[in-house]
């Protein structure tokens, strides 16, 4: 299996993402828009898309100009009946893909939150995968609408929606399940400043944030990753030559 993964900032991790990806034995095809790599025009070549989360809003069109390719890519892969997942911005891109609104700076959410299945979402074979109700890492300040024909799967207090699927198998998840409890450290360490200012007291409590919340997080993060990668329906392709492979890093 051949998989498109779309990084969109620097100290992205595919985390349990990748971790799901490497067991199922995927070839990876990383591509990162924001330093100029080109995205393919199409979903030829490739069973799955994977877009990850980055600083930028979703309609940062004029900063990043390929965030409507990028956010036109996703809805062909859907489209195309292929297995895609958008996480945080990926979701916000995946929902204006479909003809969503991205809602911008409405809601803040940093650390650890429990997320709530909705009637659809313990029903859906992703998303029940992790239990009715779970722990995941946000880190998101924007959020979105459903688009017309999404199904609505998952919410907490602070966003309605959590989480969605449009097509087969697209899903949009606004929560970083991918971010285990080495991917958290990272960024604890990598954003130090930045997470000072949202969550003064984050770093020094964190010990305690993690004894409460990183085990459940993991397990979970885990459960979903396995069940989307399950999603993905393998086909026979010619090799390329200019077929990009990149190791997975987690």
């Amino acid at each position: 299996m051949r998989v498109l993964v779309v990084e969109n900032m620097n100290h992205s991790s595919l985390g349990q993402v990748g971790v799901a990806l490497r067991e199922a034995g995927a070839e990876i095809d990383l591509r990162r828009p924001y330093t100029g790599e080109a995205l393919p025009r199409d979903s030829n070549g490739h069973d799955a898309l994977v877009v990850f989360g980055g600083e930028q809003s979703a309609l940062d069109d004029h900063i990043h100009p390929y965030l409507p390719d990028l956010a036109g890519l996703m809805k062909t892969f859907t489209g195309d009946g292929k297995s895609v997942l958008g996480i945080c911005l990926g979701s916000q891109l995946l929902a204006r893909a479909h003809g969503g609104d991205n809602l911008l700076g409405r809601t803040r959410e940093f650390g650890w939150h429990g997320i709530d299945l909705t009637d659809e979402g313990r029903q859906d074979p992703v998303l029940s995968a992790a239990g009715d109700a779970f722990t995941s890492f946000e880190w998101h300040s924007d959020s979105f609408t459903l688009p017309e024909d999404a199904v609505h799967l998952a919410t907490n207090a602070a966003v309605a929606n959590q989480a969605f699927r449009i097509g087969r198998a697209a899903y949009g998840m606004q929560f970083h399940f991918e971010a285990g409890t080495s991917v958290v450290e990272g960024w604890n360490r990598t954003f130090e400043t930045v997470i000072n200012r949202l969550e003064p007291d984050w770093l020094q409590r964190y010990p305690e944030h993690a004894a409460h919340h990183a085990k459940q997080a993991d397990a979970a993060g885990l459960a979903l990753a396995r069940a989307w990668v399950a999603t993905i329906q393998p086909a026979e392709y010619a090799d390329h030559g200019d077929r990009r492979l990149a190791a997975v890093s987690v």
